[in-house]
């Protein structure tokens, strides 16, 4: 496997797309560093950090892991590229429902390109209205964040409301605009796909911070309480254990076996081979999670809101029966995840087209007659796939809890126990290193593994790498980096020095 890395630094074509892709992401993680104008970050770095420990602010804690710690941080790039997945998502739903943009879908890359322009404009739109909502929620933090006590942590907007409404709601948006510029590039000019690539560094940009956490747990003060040794055993053995499941799962799926008739045309006979349509076991992805975490949040915060406002105890009450580590709220988020895994595949997965397709193409599923048989045996396999899939979610999503509530494990440090970036994480890597490896078995070198290939997160067929980015390219992109990297250094001096 280590050889693979070495070799892919041998190929011209794939080391510019290696810094390509490294040089954007650079990028994008200064545009999570860079603090608006007229906000003090510190008070809402010091209140998440109160509501982690307490094992509380799960809605700041989601959407902040999703931006990669520039929430907290009131960066320009605060709104990160969710704005344009939740645009993708609506237009990828809508698709199923819409007439029109079904029609659009299937008219190759000209209505793809038209899908694509209808979903920047959507995520302006989106973005102009999140970034304001956001503003609003940092101008009066005691109204939207529950526990925040302005005399105690500060104020967060330290300039006058309305200039800092106009220009924030600018930059953030720009900031958005960027990050999906940049994810593009990626996919386009780089390696891996480039917006699932921003989520994932952005969570993985959290890693020093557990492992300092981490290191805390085992070698705490005297007299403070730590793990022992077999705490630690405990923790690697699930930690590999929680990874291997998850690789599993997501390259997981129930091969269909397909027999093509064959078919005379001119003096060329076609057809007559075997093939498999393959099933995913897993194919809703991490979307159920999301969406069941996102649902459960928002009745939470406002019985919560309302029950302190008129004093309704009983609302408080189904509040904090809500949160994490509460019963309620485990039984609620795994009929969640159900219902969005049957949904997601309900939407996505067209058993009568696959099967219409099928019977186009002289294609049939040996003992099942063409047609609407098909449709249903299709239908009843993956209903049984989707069950399985779904159970494996909810305790992915529930592992991490358990670490934190039962265990007393940091949440920084639970997180990558399981749970929404555990997934979105292991299958990113999963596909970046699918491509990497298709360059490699190119050119005639070995891949990750000696035996076998890596399989790919989609069904269809391997999608072809774009053009590649010319040398030229990469070195002006480094030069930019450098400069960035100098003025970040100089900055930090003469605010170190000056006080």
């Amino acid at each position: 496997m280590f050889s693979a890395f070495t070799n892919s630094m041998k190929i011209p074509e794939l080391r510019s797309r290696i810094l390509y892709t490294l040089g954007l992401l650079f990028v994008a993680r200064v545009g999570a560093h860079i603090p608006l104008p007229g906000i003090n970050p510190e008070p809402l770095q010091r209140f998440f950090a109160d509501q982690t420990a307490n094992g509380g602010g799960a809605m700041v804690g989601l959407y902040n892991m999703f931006t990669g710690g520039a929430l907290v941080k009131g960066a320009v790039c605060a709104l990160g590229i969710m704005p344009y997945i939740s645009a993708s998502i609506i237009f990828q739903l809508l698709t199923a429902v819409v007439p029109m943009l079904s029609r659009l879908q299937q008219e190759g890359d000209v209505g793809r390109q038209k899908l694509t322009q209808y979903t920047r404009y959507a995520t302006v739109v989106i973005c102009l209205v999140q970034s304001v909502l956001l503003i609003l929620a940092l101008e009066n933090p005691a109204k939207l964040f529950s526990g925040f006590d302005l005399n105690h942590y500060g104020q967060i907007v330290v300039v006058s409301k309305l200039t800092f409404l106009l220009q924030s709601t600018i930059f953030m948006t720009a900031g958005t605009m960027l990050l999906m510029w940049l994810g593009e590039q990626i996919t386009q000019r780089g390696i891996g796909n480039g917006v699932s690539l921003l989520i994932t560094i952005g969570i993985l940009a959290d890693i020093p911070g557990a492992a300092v956490q981490t290191y805390q747990l085992f070698f705490a003060p005297v007299g403070v309480a730590k793990l022992g040794l077999p705490q630690g055993v405990m923790m690697a053995a699930l930690f590999i254990i929680v990874t291997m499941g998850i690789i599993a799962v997501t390259q997981g799926q129930r091969k269909i076996p397909v027999q093509y008739a064959k078919r005379v045309v001119g003096q060329k006979v076609y057809g007559g081979q075997s093939s498999f349509l393959p099933l995913k076991v897993n194919y809703s992805g991490v979307m159920p999670v999301i969406f069941a975490s996102a649902i459960l949040l928002f009745p939470q915060q406002i019985m919560s809101q309302a029950g302190a406002a008129f004093n309704i105890k009983f609302l408080v009450e189904l509040a904090s029966d809500l949160l994490r580590g509460h019963p309620v709220y485990y039984i609620s988020m795994t009929l969640l995840i159900l219902f969005f895994s049957y949904f997601w595949v309900s939407v996505m997965f067209k058993p009568i087209q696959i099967a219409d397709d099928l019977k186009k193409y002289g294609g049939y599923i040996p003992g099942v007659r063409p047609g609407e048989p098909t449709a249903s045996f299709l239908d009843f396999i993956m209903t049984r796939l989707t069950l399985a899939g779904a159970i494996f979610l909810t305790i992915i999503a529930i592992i991490p809890d358990v670490l934190l509530f039962e265990l007393k494990v940091p949440a920084r440090v639970a997180y990558f126990f399981g749970g929404t970036g555990m997934l979105i994480t292991v299958g990113v890597i999963l596909d970046t290193m699918r491509q990497i490896e298709t360059f490699l078995l190119q050119r005639h070198y070995d891949g990750f593994l000696k035996k076998g290939r890596i399989r790919g997160r989609s069904t269809s067929a391997n999608v072809a790498i774009g053009e590649a980015a010319s040398d030229k390219t990469v070195m002006q992109l480094t030069a930019v980096m450098v400069v960035i990297l100098l003025v970040g250094l100089t900055a930090w001096a003469i605010r170190r020095f000056a006080l």
